[in-house]
């Protein structure tokens, strides 16, 4: 069983309050049609349907405070209570605190040492290498993950020659925001058709979305509803090509941000953990999870019955 892990920064499961919560404003017919004609809000989980489970996960594992991006994710990426293990949530970059328990051993690495294939599947444009190669820029957790386990990350080389994926999903970006007028851009249907073939390469692939949690820091309503129906549209090619029966799908965040603009910061919120796939392999993954903790042990499982 392959699993692809879509991991939206910044996104808990809010009120219904058109408001505050774009959730609860985005026409998003591929996600509400998977949720049984619900929205993605906190009323709706927990939610067990035809193709898809939603379950609310507790982000802040009994440690005071704001859940953060760097603790958050480690805790995604390696199954430990980091922020209970140090005494606080932090973030947004792993300090050496955070780093060692990703250099101690994570998802990527427990796959790779297992003899299975994983790949982060977002490129990277070449002043981001730069950026970290001079100094000016540190990893998060995430790419620290990937490069602790001896993989690579894909570079603007890989994205025009269709290996992997733009942050943004559609490559609008690299067009628009990184100067490159050449880059393949796709809407989005086609951008989730793209990802379900590029996962499908891999035993786990991971896609980072980060716009999220800075449409939420920025109290954006405008460009967070742009987001979240375009995302919709990716899931439309993403379901429509991928193949229950070889593969799960799991979506969810690091803590609370984007479904509470009223403010800048984070959220105390549950994050939603939406599964996609057969009922079977939803059943044995969302059994017991509470929290973000299961999140690796789970994916393990599921690749590896015998982990």
């Amino acid at each position: 069983m392959r699993v692809l892990f879509i991991f939206l920064d910044g996104v808990g499961l809010g009120a219904d309050n058109p408001e505050i919560n774009p959730f609860a404003r985005a026409h998003m017919p591929v996600l509400e049609n998977l949720l049984g004609g619900h929205k993605l809000l906190a009323a709706s989980a927990p939610f067990v349907g035809r193709r898809a489970t939603l379950l609310p996960l507790d982000a802040a594992l009994g440690v005071n405070g704001l859940p953060q991006s760097a603790t958050g994710q480690a805790v995604l990426l390696t199954g430990i209570n980091v922020p209970a293990e140090i005494g606080e949530h932090y973030g947004p970059k792993p300090n050496p605190a955070v780093a060692k328990y990703l250099l101690n051993g994570n998802l990527f690495s427990q796959l790779t040492k297992a003899g299975k294939s994983a790949a982060l599947l977002n490129a990277y444009p070449p002043r981001y290498f730069h950026g970290v190669d001079s100094g000016k820029r540190l990893y998060s957790a995430i790419p620290l993950a990937v490069t602790s386990a001896g993989l690579p990350l894909f570079t603007k080389d890989d994205f025009y020659a269709g290996r992997a994926m733009s942050a943004d999903f559609t490559g609008a970006g690299w067009t628009g925001m990184l100067g490159f007028p050449d880059a393949p851009v796709l809407n989005p249907h086609d951008a989730g058709k793209k990802l379900s073939q590029l996962a499908g390469q891999y035993d786990f692939s991971l896609f980072e979305y980060w716009a999220s949690d800075y449409a939420g820091h920025k109290q954006d309503t405008k460009w967070a509803i742009e987001q979240l129906e375009t995302f919709d549209g990716v899931l439309s090619g993403l379901t429509e090509t991928w193949n229950d029966g070889e593969g799960l799908i799991l979506i969810t965040s690091d803590h609370g941000n984007m479904e509470d603009l009223s403010t800048r910061r984070h959220t105390d919120a549950k994050v939603p953990g939406l599964l996609i796939g057969s009922s079977k392999a939803r059943a044995a993954f969302s059994s017991g999870l509470t929290d973000l903790t299961g999140i690796t042990p789970r994916i393990m499982q599921s690749i590896i019955p015998s982990a």
